[in-house]
């Protein structure tokens, strides 16, 4: 999926700062639209910019023929405003990922090179 400029949404408070943007990446051969990334600044949160920006790129996406969409949320319990905002506007939750974490080599005794990581 290419980038395209006017699949990418900025909202301009009154002093000229983004407050809120998505990027809608439209897979045509697909069908499938994928919304990431989502924000607005906290200054702005909570007057639905979010929710107008994923609508109108959700209408975008249909007239464009695709059929599936997805968005990347950080669902974790500490981030309920980002789940509410995308069930708000139709999504449901598919999966959850585990991250993936790789920790730093440990030094062999004796040696200034790291120990191999262990597989």
């Amino acid at each position: 999926m290419a980038y395209r400029g006017d699949l990418h949404i900025l909202v301009e408070a009154p002093d000229g700062t983004m407050a809120s943007s998505t990027i809608m990446w439209l897979d045509e051969a697909n069908r499938t639209a994928e919304f990431e990334p989502v924000g607005t600044h906290p200054d702005y949160r909570r007057r639905g910019l979010a929710r107008a920006m994923l609508l109108h790129l959700m209408r975008q996406a249909r007239a464009a023929g695709a059929t599936h969409a997805t968005v990347a949320c950080l669902g974790a319990p500490g981030h309920p405003q980002a789940r509410e905002l995308y069930r708000g506007v139709g999504f449901r939750e598919l999966s959850r990922d585990v991250p993936l974490i790789k920790t730093r080599p440990t030094k062999k005794a004796g040696s200034s090179l790291p120990a191999s990581p262990k597989v």
